[in-house]
């Protein structure tokens, strides 16, 4: 059965449309489980019903017009229930609903699963037979099983047949919505246009042709630069191969034949899709075809396909690389963004980013928050093909992304966007003023930067100090280890441009999901394995050099503050502490004129929580990264789209967590300060607050929210608030506390549309 299963979903996975999806699906398991009738249901939003989209063994005529409430038939039940039905004899059942035109009054036996993709019932998967049996659990389990991994295919194929192919939009469903994580808060609306990284087949979007003729002579360039390349690989290899494994070489150039691949691109040009996207679209096809046969040997030339489509494509791009056009509002739209994709569009023309793979802490990320751009991260289920030059709105607060809107969705978030344009204009008016309780209680805002461009934003809204320079962004955009000359130069610009405020540097903190291209960390587990510290200490030359040049670059201004990530252990920091000391050393006698700055560690696991104290005897302060303390303690990855929804800064065990930190590092008499994302949401600051963090830091972008919420409210009412939470016991009800409370300030939250969820 696993071999069955796996061939099932590979088969469906390679589907060019929804239909083919569906009939590949109630084809294959009818035959594979040897059943008289297989049938797909899906969703219609449009009536609120389930249609019969797809059977094998039911009145064809029925396909398409039969429709089902979730409260009619067993199909309902299965729906309501959101879990399997089995009967031995379904005419016998309270909710048997016979419908006249399935002819399914001659089958008795019942097996229906529900397709669950994101806790929504997409639609129900059925089996079928004449003979009065209840189908064995080993069926059950393989229905179960290949109806949750088919899940997300059929909602990609749905979304994507939905959006249509060129020549097809004027069909097109509108508000169409697709789940991500939100990596920077805001809300954008623009035009979506797609970025391809080199010779991936599969994030080549589809594009109108503008010059038929144009692109057709493209493509048959590209052919012939690929026959090229074949032969002389063929010649050159004659020698050490035999007959029939030269024969290939030929096989791969009738492949390219006018009546094989190369012809069918053709087609599809004149229909009317660019080059790249046909190509796209007829190597998808043809790779379906092979991979769902039966013989070994044929199913391998899907490879084949997939190697000859790679290299048309690259000669492709080279000869005429894809045109991006930016409109004046343009949403960057990529399989994995990185930070060379964002230098491609003009920044006044940038309104927003969306990646469908890449994570919440990716360097793009991390430079979309600086420059305050709103992104979402992670939409899996974006069909990224089809969506080039249709309108986006993108809501970076609830991670939303909604394709084709319609008129009331549009005008909802327009407010939005109109609503957050104002409040910034009166958010500018407090940068010179405190963040300071109307009962005079003084709150430090700190912020969080990686490059130079972040320094300038930040004192622009009034910004106290850096509580983290992320180090290892200068070590992101090079080919090599920047030098120890190099590395201070970088970092005194932002010791200079601080002078005298504080800044807080972090050491190289590379490892989980900030990886050096020159440095490469393969590991199964990378979030539970060789990083941060734990780097540094094993290359002691990399933190040396690191260290001397932190060291010499606040030469003269006396505002660094090194910070140690991912400690563990109290050896870690006395390590850490000993190669500081040596650094120091080595550069008076040197002869500069330095002094050992403040040493800091980060609580970032749970082994760190609960030696505080211990890590607080050792350093002059304690920084909690909040956003990897909540993974960790909750075990979850917030860059994992399906279980983003877990991942809760509010969640009691993260709170208590954070005032335990901030009362033993008192005991110590060590400054308390916090960098994580729960610092720069109003409602999250005014608990810290109350929890006696000495040191807020955020991004420069929600600071002059922070400061607006504090300078709102009484230090007495902070802690009241904070009572009252740590006396609950669900996230949910703590956030919507937090709201009412903020409400009842006059503090603005993120606006929300109107629109059902």
């Amino acid at each position: 059965m696993l071999d069955v299963l796996r061939k099932i979903v590979q088969e469906v996975s390679v589907a060019p449309n929804l239909e083919s999806v569906l009939n590949l699906i109630v084809t294959s398991v009818q035959r594979s489980m040897k059943t008289e009738v297989c049938s797909v249901y899906l969703f219609d939003p449009s009536d609120q019903r389930y249609v019969l989209m797809a059977s094998e063994g039911l009145n064809p005529e029925a396909v398409g017009s039969v429709r089902l409430s979730a409260a009619e038939g067993l199909v309902g039940l299965v729906v309501d229930r959101a879990e399997p039905i089995n009967l031995e004899n379904a005419s016998e059942h309270r909710a048997f609903k016979y419908v006249e035109s399935t002819g399914e009054e001659r089958f008795n036996s019942f097996l229906g699963v529900p397709i669950i993709h994101h806790r929504d019932v997409l639609g129900v998967l059925v089996v079928q037979q004449r003979d009065l049996r209840r189908f064995d659990e080993s069926e059950e389990a393989f229905l179960v099983t290949l109806s949750a991994q088919l899940a997300g295919v059929i909602a990609h194929a749905e979304a994507t047949g939905s959006l249509g192919t060129i020549g097809e939009q004027e069909k097109a469903v509108v508000d169409l919505r697709f789940e991500g994580v939100a990596g920077s808060s805001g809300v954008a609306i623009g035009s979506a246009t797609v970025i391809a990284p080199p010779a991936d087949l599969s994030s080549v979007p589809d594009k109108p042709a503008k010059d038929v003729a144009k692109e057709i002579a493209s493509f048959e360039e590209a052919l012939k630069l690929v026959r090229r390349d074949i032969k002389v690989v063929g010649r050159s290899l004659a020698q050490r191969l035999r007959t029939e494994e030269q024969a290939l070489f030929d096989v791969y150039l009738r492949m390219l034949d006018d009546n094989a691949l190369a012809g069918e691109v053709v087609a599809r040009i004149e229909k009317g899709n660019w080059a790249q996207g046909a190509l796209r679209e007829v190597v998808t096809e043809h790779v379906r075809q092979f991979s769902m046969m039966d013989d070994p040997y044929l199913r391998e030339r899907a490879t084949d396909i997939k190697d000859l489509g790679r290299r048309v494509l690259a000669y492709l791009q080279e000869a005429a690389p894809a045109s991006l056009e930016f409109t004046d509002e343009t949403i960057l739209v990529a399989d994995e963004l990185t930070p060379a994709m964002l230098g491609e569009v003009p920044s006044e023309k940038l309104v927003g980013l969306v990646s469908v793979h890449g994570s919440s802490n990716s360097h793009a990320a991390i430079l979309a928050r600086s420059m305050g751009i709103p992104t979402i991260m992670g939409a899996v289920d974006l069909p990224l093909t089809r969506i080039d030059g249709r309108q986006l709105i993108l809501d970076g607060y609830s991670g939303r992304i909604y394709v084709q809107p319609g008129e009331d969705l549009l005008t909802a978030y327009q407010d939005i966007v109109k609503g957050e344009k104002e409040q910034a204009e009166e958010l500018a008016a407090l940068k010179d003023l405190p963040a300071e309780t109307t009962d005079g209680f003084r709150m430090p805002l700190w912020v969080n930067t990686g490059l130079i461009a972040d320094v300038a934003r930040s004192l622009e809204r009034g910004a106290e100090g850096i509580g983290l320079y992320r180090t290892e962004v200068p070590f992101m955009i090079r080919d090599f280890f920047p030098s120890e000359q190099e590395q201070a130069q970088t970092y005194r610009k932002q010791l200079e441009a601080f002078h005298p405020r504080p800044v807080t540097m972090r050491t190289l903190d590379i490892g989980g999901d900030k990886a050096l291209p020159y440095f490469p960390i393969e590991e199964e587990n990378p979030f539970l394995g060789w990083r941060g510290i734990r780097v540094t200490l094993d290359h002691p030359e990399i933190f040396l050099v690191q260290v001397r040049a932190m060291l010499k670059a606040g030469e003269g201004y006396e505002n660094l503050r090194i910070m140690l990530p991912m400690v563990t252990s109290v050896r870690e920091v006395e390590e850490a502490n000993r190669q500081i000391d040596r650094a120091v050393r080595e550069l008076q006698e040197e002869g500069h004129n330095i002094k050992r700055p403040l040493v800091g560690v980060m609580v970032e696991v749970p082994a760190a929580v609960y030696q505080v104290r211990r890590f607080a005897r050792r350093v002059d302060f304690i920084s909690v990264g909040s956003n990897d303390l909540t993974q960790y303690l909750l075990a979850v990855d917030r860059n994992n789209p399906r279980v983003a929804d877990l991942y809760v800064s509010y969640h009691p065990a993260v709170l208590k967590a954070l005032e335990y930190i901030a009362r033993e590092a008192h005991k110590e008499n060590a400054s308390v300060s916090i960098c994580g994302e729960v610092a720069s949401e109003p409602g999250g600051a005014l608990l810290l607050m109350a929890m006696g963090y000495d040191v807020l830091s955020m991004n420069a972008t929600n600071l002059p929210k922070v400061k607006a919420a504090i300078r709102k409210i009484t230090k007495t009412d902070a802690d009241r608030l904070l009572k009252d939470v740590m006396s609950m016991d669900d996230a949910d009800r703590i956030q919507a506390l937090i709201n009412e409370r903020l409400d009842e300030l006059g503090i603005a939250l993120p606006a929300q549309p109107n629109i059902p969820n």
